[in-house]
């Protein structure tokens, strides 16, 4: 019997087609019977976060970076013809239109087909984010743990 083979994606972008993309190409490798890790750093850690918002206990800059970025993969904007928050209303339209899924939806199905979603430890100290404001279901790790994981990857991406 062969072995599993791996797919490894880094999500570094924060923005709502990019993420959609790492997700379809995820689900579609888990599909492939593939073990599929997305690691999520920088603003692709916002991907990751709660909608609703926590009370905790952070400094100036957190606060203000947690204000700035997207409280969830909903809330992403696009890399082109964003429109000042046009943009993702007029393609989530066409999504429905066209009976596509959302990038939740891709992320639930991605957690329910056991695709492993890592959030980088460091850049979550860099940005103040902490654990509780991370969806459930998400491990934590540095980027030894993702060099790893890509040494043994079959299909290894940057997005």
């Amino acid at each position: 019997m062969s072995e599993k083979k791996r797919t490894t994606i880094v999500l570094f972008s924060g923005d709502y087609d990019k993420a959609m993309a790492a997700y379809i190409i995820a689900n579609g490798a888990a599909a492939y019977d593939h073990e599929v890790t997305i690691f999520h750093t920088f603003w692709g850690l916002n991907a990751l976060r709660k909608e609703e918002p926590l009370t905790l206990n952070k400094g100036f800059l957190e606060k203000m970076f947690a204000k700035m970025m997207p409280r969830g993969a909903d809330k992403m904007g696009l890399s082109k013809m964003n429109f000042a928050g046009m943009g993702p209303k007029m393609i989530k339209q066409v999504m429905k239109k066209h009976n596509a899924m959302t990038l939740p939806q891709l992320i639930e199905m991605a957690q329910e087909q056991e695709v492993k979603l890592i959030a980088c430890t460091m850049t979550m100290d860099l940005l103040g984010l902490h654990q509780e404001e991370l969806l459930n279901g998400v491990e934590y790790a540095g980027v030894a743990a993702y060099l790893a994981e890509a040494g043994n990857g079959n299909v290894n991406l940057f997005i």
